[in-house]
């Protein structure tokens, strides 16, 4: 494939976790200042949509219209040298929280967690996050996966992970994690199997999955998207322009679109989301977290 990605929107602080919504928008989080953004495509055009403090670092639709972030607690970007004046630090508890309809948040789950980062939601409405704390990361690992079944169990399904990053759903419901470098599955047992050792020379951040089971990795500092097929093997790179300084983070993606063949990354710097349209196979369908509202 190969194709160069469009610019949908500029001007996000430190942009991650997008989500495809029914209504042919993108939300997506604004990890700097812990908010959600709505954007819409075809205008080029973004709306703050909720505000939850911390470091909102990944968002799913929810069925009440809403939305489900997981709260890293937040970032002290003032020694990261990303920004030349940064972003004020505003932590708070970490967890999994709700952006409810009309904008305020709440939290879902808000005790015994590390950092949450990326989350997936079954057909079924399980809730599945990564929980890997701040870089960086410790030795021994003490990076979790949680389940949050229907009937609203939480569960540890593994745990002393290096540093758990993107999660995502294969089309058997296999589940799939950046870890270390490379991609894993996790197995029923806690256990992890390497589908990818390593992801590029700069490891993968967020990721998401098509219909035939090959993955779509956000490549951070190599600045692009690398697929791999269900195999682990190599089959594409999706490349995105140079941004002014030289310097680009990418850090997660979705699928979109009318016919599920638009990928979106999210560019946590400069801070914008791009744009792939014409994908050979569609994204896994997307599953709004079922609430009573």
């Amino acid at each position: 494939m190969g194709t160069t990605a469009e610019i949908v929107v500029t001007g996000l602080l430190f942009p991650e976790g997008p989500s495809w919504c029914a209504d042919g928008t993108v939300v997506a989080t604004a990890v700097a200042e812990g908010t959600l953004y709505r954007i819409w495509p075809g205008e080029h055009r973004k709306e703050l949509l909720a505000t939850a403090g911390g470091g909102t670092n990944a968002c799913a639709p929810a069925s009440d219209g809403g939305f489900l972030i997981t709260q890293n607690g937040g970032i002290d970007y003032t020694g990261l040298g990303l920004y030349e004046n940064p972003p004020a630090y505003n932590p708070v508890t970490p967890g999994i929280q709700r952006a409810h309809p009309d904008g305020t948040v709440t939290y879902l789950l808000d005790t015994g967690f590390n950092a949450p980062n990326d989350l997936v939601v079954a057909e079924d409405g399980t809730l599945y996050f990564t929980d890997p704390g701040h870089h960086p990361p410790p030795d021994p690992g003490i990076g979790r996966v949680f389940r949050l079944a229907p009937d609203g169990v939480l569960s540890v399904i593994a745990s002393g992970l290096q540093y758990p990053n993107g999660i995502a759903l294969e089309p058997d419901g296999g589940i799939v994690i950046v870890n270390e470098q490379g991609l894993h599955r996790v197995l029923p047992d806690g256990t992890t199997e390497v589908v990818v050792e390593v992801i590029g020379t700069s490891g993968g951040d967020g990721f998401c999955i098509d219909t035939e089971g090959n993955f779509y990795c956000a490549m951070v500092m190599e600045h692009g998207v690398r697929v791999f097929s269900p195999d682990g093997e190599e089959i594409d790179r999706l490349s995105i322009p140079a941004p002014e300084g030289g310097l680009g983070l990418t850090t997660n993606c979705c699928f979109g679109g009318a016919d599920g063949r638009t990928l979106f990354a999210t560019d946590s710097i400069p801070g914008q989301l791009l744009v792939w349209e014409g994908l050979p196979h569609a994204g896994r369908e997307v599953y709004p977290f079922p609430v009573d509202g």
